[in-house]
């Protein structure tokens, strides 16, 4: 069976992709049930945030066209499309791109901390949904302790750095005073959480957090002093808002161009700003085209982001280090579980073989025939049936000069150590 890694992320996929192919979380248990279901996939764990959709499958040779005709399907897109800008990693290059998704180095922001998190959350869903078994279970343990060895040994994670932060610091370039502007954030997940506190350390005082479920924006409002409201109030607190923030899972826009353009109407054509964080979007892409909007995605942020790369590829090279590493373990704890299989499989057969072996010598024994002549016919014929199979192999290998298969059947069958029947010593 191989390890497989397909997906897209914000380097390969454009958003309006990236906003097809994303699960939403009412999707993860039908998406990992009829993955599993796939003939030729036994495990399957799905990550799917605003900046990536990833499937990590453990599966056969044919698994990677069916996973991809699925993929498709499922989110109603062509195979030809999926191909223009997917990617797929097999085995031990899959073991390390997930290490280098969950240490942040595959992230838009260079060392972000919220990747190590959704990956959490990726594996306890599959967890929970029955998409684990033993390969890809070992696969994430092993990865959150790399993933935490970078975090701890490397300066990746220094003045942390998100989308989140790179929003706040796009607002402080636009506008003069952060203190005097009001700031709408629309969710109450990770993501907002993070808004919400840098914006309240920028020196924002008055902020209102929208959220579908209000007992979240409260508790969240609370925190950082602000007032809560429920999805439905929005049009009432949007003409009020100089920055309005929005990171939700929800499958449709939340601000149409409508809504937006009475607000403006209300507040006098006063600019606001905005940043729409969510895949898939939750502010319709006609509002940047009003005047007075100045409307960014999460692919807008990149100039902030990059200048947040180039402080941490010191502590990237030392991360990629701990990461070649930790494949390497990775790799060798799978061979030595590989090689414990054979051992095992090798083992129940010789114990079949002389299990039949002993079924017939007993068998003899109670039908009074002589023992000394029943232990040497068992002997003589487990021995043969124990040898049958290594001697026809290595006799195939000799004719075909494989001259490997000889030196390692040498070494798997001839203990050095042990002294031939010749080199021993008559007793008497």
């Amino acid at each position: 069976m191989t390890l497989l890694a397909l997906g897209i992320n914000h380097n390969t996929a454009s958003i309006e992709v990236r906003e097809q192919v994303a699960f939403n979380p009412s999707q993860l248990e039908k998406a990992l049930g009829e993955l599993k279901s796939l003939p030729h996939v036994r495990e399957a764990a799905v990550l799917s945030t605003c900046n990536r959709t990833e499937l990590y499958c453990v599966t056969g040779e044919q698994g990677e066209q069916a996973i991809l005709d699925w993929l498709s399907g499922f989110h109603g897109l062509t195979v030809n499309q999926l191909i223009q800008c997917a990617y797929h990693h097999l085995d031990d290059a899959a073991a390390r791109h997930l290490m280098r998704v969950a240490s942040g180095l595959d992230s838009m922001v260079l060392g972000e901390p919220q990747i190590l998190g959704q990956i959490k959350t990726a594996y306890q869903q599959a967890h929970d949904y029955q998409g684990l078994g033993g390969e890809l279970e070992r696969l994430f343990q092993h990865v959150f302790s790399v993933a935490k060895q970078v975090r701890t040994e490397t300066g990746i994670g220094e003045n942390p750095v998100s989308v989140a932060y790179a929003a706040v610091s796009l607002a402080n370039r636009i506008f003069d005073d952060l203190s005097q502007s009001r700031a709408l954030l629309i969710g109450a997940g990770e993501t907002i959480q993070l808004v919400a506190r840098h914006l309240k350390e920028a020196g924002v005082q008055d902020m209102v957090v929208a959220n579908r479920t209000r007992e979240r924006a409260a508790a969240l409002a609370q925190e950082v002093g602000g007032k809560a409201i429920s999805l439905s109030e929005i049009p009432d607190e949007l003409p009020r808002a100089d920055i309005v923030i929005t990171s939700t899972a929800a499958p449709l826009p939340i601000l149409g161009k409508g809504m937006v353009e009475r607000a403006l109407k209300l507040r006098r054509y006063r600019p606001v700003f905005m940043v729409d964080i969510a895949v898939p979007r939750d502010i319709e892409p006609q509002v940047g085209e009003l005047n007075d909007v100045f409307l960014y995605t999460v692919d807008d942020l990149q100039e902030v982001i990059e200048e947040n790369r180039r402080h941490r590829q010191v502590a990237a090279a030392q991360a990629e280090e701990l990461i070649t590493l930790g494949v390497e373990h990775w790799l060798h704890e799978r061979r030595v579980r590989g090689a414990g299989d054979i051992i095992r499989r090798y083992r129940e057969h010789g114990d079949a073989l002389r299990q039949a072996s002993e079924s017939r010598a007993l068998a003899q024994l109670a039908k009074g025939e002589d023992p000394e002549k029943v232990i040497r016919r068992l002997t003589q014929q487990l021995t043969n049936k124990l040898l049958h199979g290594p001697t026809l192999r290595i006799r195939e290998a000799s004719g075909a000069e494989r001259h490997d298969l000889i030196q390692a059947a040498e070494q798997l069958l001839l203990d050095p150590a042990a002294p031939s029947p010749d080199s021993r010593q008559d007793p008497s």
